[in-house]
């Protein structure tokens, strides 16, 4: 069955069944693999994408549910003339990735809490991204380099 979405803002059709998870619809059916499959029960954060500015699991979002709406992966991020996002420009600048796996879902939960909160509180970060798993136990600058791109961010630009 054919669905229509938007993917990093370009319109697509896309036809597969609308139970499949967008995790593998993003990955064996567009081919982007941005998107990680971590533990395929919405736990580890690996797969964090944005629906319509939201921050679900894609290995646990039907294809269905994506139906006609925005749908932005990690690769949406970057600007067209590759410019980096201010979240993907402060991982770098904090150095956050050691092994990487977890990092586009670690950025893409990030980027949700910085649209929703633009001075977020370590509390706040805390809380934004307890779902998100790092094995490598970058959370200090993962804490940093949230703090270092809303600074970045006209609407968190100051004091944190």
């Amino acid at each position: 069955m054919a669905m229509r979405l938007k993917v990093n803002g370009k319109p697509l059709e896309v036809d597969a069944d609308p139970a499949m998870p967008m995790l593998w619809v993003l990955r064996d059916v567009l081919g982007m693999t941005g998107t990680k499959f971590g533990c395929g029960m919405a736990l580890c954060g690996a797969c964090t994408i944005h629906l319509d500015g939201v921050a679900p699991r894609a290995c646990v979002t039907p294809l269905g549910a994506a139906a006609n709406r925005e749908v932005t992966t990690i690769e949406g991020l970057e600007k067209p003339d590759g410019t980096l996002h201010p979240v993907q420009a402060a991982w770098v600048a904090e150095n956050v990735p050691q092994c990487g796996y977890c990092q586009s879902g670690q950025i893409m939960s990030a980027c949700a809490l910085l649209a929703a909160k633009a001075k977020p509180s370590d509390e706040d970060i805390d809380a934004a991204m307890s779902g998100n798993i790092c094995r490598c136990g970058m959370y200090p600058r993962i804490r940093k380099a949230i703090h270092r791109a809303a600074s970045a961010t006209p609407a968190g630009r100051g004091k944190r």
